[in-house]
């Protein structure tokens, strides 16, 4: 049977947050007969969910223990039903308490075995079928090294399947580099390394690796090592893993935030804009050149993979589409050069966020081509591929739009891009989308 790796929270955190939400807003109809409690439904869910975001309800990992999910579920108890508590004491005089407790302690009876009843079967899955594993590599001579390895080859329900162990020889930095060649070549999921032995220009080799391939890497320190970057600490069983902190486009509230933002701005701007401009466009582009009116191309998109983007076709039908436009381009039409200039060439793109390919606000979609002159060339230029492309972003209203001249140019778009990402806030998509339209 063949092993099927991957991560299952892009999967199964959606899944829980749509059930543990279901059902705190169904009871209310079965405990509250009485009340009139739709805005009790709207109250609940979210406070629920910011809740569930202070105490991190829902980081549960392959390598949390039980007694951590158990406290996780005592605190969303207490803390949801003195929110509940507060709620009927503001706008009702009547005497709601045990109703009140029974409703918490029921929603979080219900919530809590099914968080449980998932967490065990997926351990189950992975220890039983090797299914949802994820492909590592341990580097280093460090003991916390030796007893990672130990642990993960004699706890399959961990999902961690070692395909090497790289010990340090004499060349430490020959070493390394194999460990990282081996990491691109074998489809690795994530580095583990040990910070015994090793400096801190070795452990940004390791980071800067991650951030250019999209590489999980971890560190095991020794009893006194530590690392000077932003971090958090967890523990495999009794072993300290240090992992980098992700940015707030990973954590699955942000991502639902976000699409929900995406989903509704890109309808409105089809329905208002789009239903009247693309026959009107169309039109003339055909009027101008023979042709379709839209134009699709392959480009890496999330996690580098292919998706189609859609535009308006503004050069004339050629056999060059790989090749970025140039200032003053023969191939490029009368039309063409209107509507790229104002960027409405793009407007076809809220298509691709309506499907789940773009974002409103994010890095540009790259050419190929591009992807692969850079990716070896510039830091972290791999990291924009973390999150899903942008009709605009930082950098276009920065000034880096258009064509590409220089590798300063795309240095500096690069820079906006991980800025953005490391930096998001809804705030700063509407300040981004607003200084779009001002541009415009």
């Amino acid at each position: 049977m063949s092993n099927k790796t991957g991560r299952y929270s892009g999967f199964i955190k959606p899944i829980t947050y749509i059930f543990d939400l279901t059902v705190i807003n169904i009871l209310p109809f079965f405990c509250f007969l009485a009340i009139d409690n739709w805005y009790f439904n709207i109250f609940v869910s979210l406070s629920w969910i910011i809740v569930s975001i202070n105490i991190e309800f829902y980081d549960v990992f392959r390598f949390t223990k039980i007694l951590s999910i158990i406290n996780k579920i005592i605190k969303q108890l207490v803390l949801f039903t003195v929110i509940c508590y507060a709620f009927f004491g503001f706008y009702y005089n009547g005497t709601y308490t045990t109703t009140i407790l029974k409703y918490s302690l029921f929603a979080m009876f219900t919530i809590g075995v099914f968080k449980i009843i998932v967490f065990y079967l997926l351990k189950k899955y992975r220890g039983l079928f090797g299914g949802n594993t994820r492909n590592v590599i341990i580097v280093g001579n460090g003991n916390k090294a030796k007893l990672l390895n130990e642990l993960f080859n004699n706890n399959l329900d961990y999902g961690c399947r070692v395909i090497e162990f790289f010990k340090y020889k004499t060349d430490k930095k020959q070493t390394i580099k194999e460990s990282l060649n081996f990491a691109l070549e074998n489809n690795i999921d994530s580095i583990y390394c040990s910070l015994h032995e090793i400096d801190i220009d070795e452990i940004n080799q390791f980071i800067d690796f991650s951030d250019d391939n999209l590489k999980e890497v971890k560190f095991l320190p020794e009893n006194d090592e530590v690392i000077s970057i932003n971090s958090q600490i967890d523990y495999y069983e009794y072993i300290p893993v240090i992992s980098l902190q992700k940015t707030a486009l990973h954590d699955p509230i942000t991502k639902i935030v976000k699409r929900v933002f995406d989903v509704i701005f890109s309808l409105l701007v089809i329905l208002f804009l789009l239903s009247w401009l693309v026959p009107l466009l169309a039109l003339l582009i055909k009027l101008e050149s023979k042709g379709p009116a839209f134009f699709k191309q392959g480009r890496p998109g999330i996690d580098e993979k292919e998706f189609f983007c859609y535009k308006f076709r503004s050069m004339q039908i050629n056999e060059t589409t790989e090749k970025e436009a140039s200032k003053n381009d023969p191939r490029v039409t009368k039309i063409g050069k209107f509507i790229r200039k104002t960027s409405i060439d793009e407007m076809p793109q809220f298509l691709n966020v309506l499907l789940g390919e773009m974002s409103v606000v994010g890095p540009r979609p790259h050419l190929w081509s591009q992807n692969k002159s850079y990716s070896n060339k510039i830091r972290k230029y791999m990291m924009r591929h973390y999150v899903k492309p942008g009709i605009t972003g930082l950098a276009q209203v920065k000034g880096y739009r258009g064509e590409i001249e220089t590798d300063d140019d795309m240095i500096n778009r690069i820079n906006f891009d991980v800025f953005y990402i490391e930096n998001w806030s809804v705030i700063l998509d509407i300040k981004i989308i607003g200084q779009t339209v001002i541009n415009i």
